[in-house]
């Protein structure tokens, strides 16, 4: 990923809904503004003085205020324009200031959270803030210190003399306002910009979990294919024995070439199972495949369930039904499932105290029931690495593979593998 500088990071234009919301507000403080020029020039009070004509009244105090639709859209023209016909409405003694005042902060605030140059909104919010404190001094020196009556602080009595008291608040007033406005613009686009990054993170981890979940599919069915291989080089090598024997009994005793014959029939219809399988599941992969250890099968789930008990659980082991020779790669299947299926619940499954692991031969499907009693830290729509090598080798024999939480508490993860009918007949 990229990084950015922070004044290099740009913010997403704002959103259709976000410049309907500047339209309508931008609106309604037009309207509010020309409602408090109404109120001002009914009290008669105008700071500087007479003031223009009602046109032109109406005039500035439209031209302040109705640039708050774009303030989103483009911040630094409406920053510009707002604080030009500020200054200049102040100038021809518009008697409207109450909104006007916020536009501007509003303005400020906007350039400072919406800007997409930082630098050129930093300077553009400084230029404008220096600027009206310039027209805040011109207008203490050439209109309120002149139009002062004499008996104006007759009553003050305070230990700061009463003229420079008045600057002061006026000029500390300002500092508070536009000091609000630029730090509240920058806090929001702050917290814009740590809110991408965040989001930009969130992607990232999703991807490297995707990315993660696949290499573990891929080790998974290479895993797999080498298994079955053995699998199938075992059964090439009994159908070799077999032909053997069949040749030197042929003319001797027909009955026994008969038998090898039919046996090397079945075991060739298995091989040519197992390499379909195989064939199935094999990726090309790049690098050394490394030491292969004897897969495992079902008779050694009962050694998995005994280091579960080694672990502190009191686990029970169950099969039910009548037991059928299965293919091997069947056979490792179920221990896989079973392996992992333990080794989760060692993992994720708080507080488990009992674990029960029942394997049931059913007339044309095998079930593998793992439960515990545990309080998961798995959501219910988990799909961990090790489920997610669970799914692949049931899919790979089409079976289903349940896993999630039940209803009693604890967790349970179920695979149904079917039966090959050949099988359960040679049984």
């Amino acid at each position: 990923m990229t990084t950015t500088t922070a004044d290099d990071w740009r913010r997403p234009r704002p959103t259709p809904e976000q410049l309907r919301h500047d339209l309508y507000g931008g609106l309604a403080v037009t309207v509010l503004a020309l409602f408090s020029l109404t109120l001002a020039r009914s009290t008669g009070a105008f700071l500087l003085g007479p003031p223009p004509s009602w046109p032109e009244q109406v005039f500035w105090t439209v031209a302040v205020t109705l640039p708050l639709i774009w303030r989103r859209r483009f911040p630094v023209t409406s920053t510009l324009v707002v604080s030009a016909t500020f200054i200049a409405a102040q100038a021809r003694s518009a008697p409207e200031t109450q909104l006007s005042s916020w536009a501007l902060f509003a303005v400020i605030y906007s350039l400072g959270a919406w800007g997409p140059d930082r630098r050129l909104s930093r300077r553009v919010r400084l230029g404008v803030i220096g600027t009206m404190f310039a027209w805040l001094g011109v207008y203490y020196a050439v209109v309120t210190v002149r139009s002062i009556p004499p008996d104006a602080f007759a009553d003050a009595v305070g230990p700061v003399p009463p003229v420079l008291a008045a600057l002061v608040t006026g000029v500390l007033v300002n500092v508070l306002a536009f000091g609000f406005a630029y730090f509240f613009g920058e806090t929001a686009w702050l917290a814009a910009r740590r809110q991408h990054e965040l989001t930009e993170r969130a992607e990232e981890l999703r991807r490297s979990q995707a990315e993660a979940r696949g290499r573990a599919v891929i080790g998974e069915r290479v895993r797999i294919a080498r298994e079955l291989h053995d699998v199938v080089a075992h059964h090439v090598s009994v159908m070799g024995v077999q032909a053997s024997a069949a040749r030197r009994v042929f003319e001797k005793d027909p009955a026994k070439a008969r038998t090898a014959l039919t046996a090397i029939e079945e075991t060739a219809r298995t091989a040519v199972d197992e390499l379909r399988r195989m064939l199935g599941v094999l990726r090309a992969g790049e690098g050394d495949p490394g030491r292969v250890e004897p897969p495992a099968g079902i008779d050694q789930v009962a050694a998995v369930v005994e280091r579960a008990r080694d672990a502190g659980l009191r686990a029970t082991l169950g099969v039910y039904g009548d037991r059928v020779p299965l293919p091997e790669s069947v056979s490792q299947a179920v221990y896989r499932v079973v392996q992992e299926a333990v080794t989760n619940v060692l993992k994720h499954a708080g507080g488990a105290g009992v674990l029960d692991v029942r394997i049931r031969y059913l007339a044309r499907e095998m079930e593998v029931d793992v439960t515990d009693d545990g309080r998961s830290v798995r959501p219910a729509n988990a799909d961990g690495l090790g489920l997610v090598g669970m799914r692949e080798r049931v899919a790979t024999h089409g079976g289903t593979l349940e896993a999630g939480p039940r209803a009693g508490g604890g967790w349970r993860v179920r695979a149904r593998l079917p039966l090959a009918v050949a099988v359960t007949e040679a049984a």
